[in-house]
């Protein structure tokens, strides 16, 4: 997925600046899913600052998860889940593929329950286009469609999608450290 990234700040002067603007340099398009894309957009560190300067694009060294205090910010396209639900869709070269792609956040997920995963952060979850099921535990759903928002606590979910056409969301993830 290509999207465009512009990055501004504040120069040695006080003034605005563009100091990018460019193709986002770290987005993925996995062939072993066609249709499945996924683009990190930024990164921040845990005590960052706004400071005079180009600011310090983290995108390329961070993993898909952050760390307490982090942020990331990414778009994802889901392809309908027949993609991989066809007879001929290979899960090992799939799951090594995205823990290729996406390190961080393949490491979330569940062997044994395909899709499910847990990350320690919070969540803002929007859908910008498409339709897409956010699946809890027990196997509660919850349709989602364009514009509508999920903000999640550290939970455990899937993203399911049961159309037959892609779905694209922006996600804001922000590394949190989990109590008890």
């Amino acid at each position: 997925m290509k999207i465009r990234r512009v990055v501004a700040g504040v120069a040695a002067d006080g003034r605005s600046q563009v100091f990018q603007d460019a193709l986002a340099p770290r987005a993925v398009e996995f062939e072993s899913a066609p249709g499945f894309a996924a683009t990190l957009l930024w990164a921040t560190g845990a005590a960052e600052q706004v400071e005079r300067g180009a600011p310090q694009d983290r995108t390329a060294s961070a993993a898909f998860v952050p760390g307490q205090g982090e942020t990331l910010l990414m778009f994802v396209t889901f392809p309908p889940d027949s993609v991989m639900m066809r007879a001929d869709f290979d899960g090992a070269a799939f799951g090594a593929e995205f823990a290729q792609k996406v390190p961080g956040l393949a490491e979330t997920f569940e062997v044994e329950h395909p899709g499910m995963h847990t990350s320690e952060s919070i969540d803002y979850d929007v859908v910008l286009d498409g339709e897409i099921t956010l699946e809890l535990d027990d196997g509660v759903q919850v349709a989602l469609r364009r514009h509508d928002v999920a903000v999640q606590h550290g939970n455990r979910h899937a993203w399911r999608n049961l159309s037959d056409r892609p779905a694209t969301m922006l996600f804001v993830l922000i590394g949190a450290k989990r109590s008890g």
